[in-house]
C-alpha cells in the first residue's frame, strides 16, 4: 500500500509545476475555446475545400455556356438549335419523330413524378 500514493505522485509530479500548469490550460484554451480554436479551423477548411469545388463546378459550367454561345452566334448553329429543342422546320418540310421504347418508358416515368 505504500507504494501506491509514489505511483500517483510520480505520474502528478509534473502537474505540479507553474510552467506545466501554464502552458497546459493555454494549450487547451487554444484548441477548443478560443475564436481561433483547432475544430474552427477544421469546418473552415471544410468550407473552403466545398466552395473550391462549386467553383470548379460553374467554371466548367461558363465553359459549356461558352461553347453554346459560339455555336448559337453562327446562322447554322441558330438553326441547328432551333431544329433540335424546339422542332421547328422550314415551310415546305415534314419532321418525323422517331422515339424508341427505351426512350417512351423513360419519359413517362419522368411525367409521372
Amino acid at each position: 500500500m505504500s507504494e501506491s500514493p509514489n505511483k500517483y505522485e510520480k505520474f502528478f509530479k509534473p502537474f505540479k509545476n507553474v510552467f506545466v500548469l501554464t502552458l497546459s490550460g493555454f494549450a487547451i484554451w487554444m484548441l477548443f475555446f478560443d475564436s481561433n480554436s483547432w475544430f474552427i479551423h477544421n469546418e473552415l477548411n471544410q468550407d473552403i475545400k466545398k466552395l473550391e469545388q462549386e467553383k470548379e463546378y460553374y467554371e466548367n459550367e461558363i465553359a459549356k455556356d461558352n461553347k453554346e454561345i459560339e455555336t448559337l452566334s453562327t446562322e447554322e448553329g441558330l438553326e441547328k438549335y432551333g431544329r433540335e429543342h424546339y422542332k421547328m422546320k422550314k415551310e415546305n418540310e415534314e419532321i418525323y419523330i422517331i422515339e424508341y421504347e427505351d426512350s417512351l418508358k423513360a419519359n413517362k416515368s419522368t411525367s409521372n413524378e
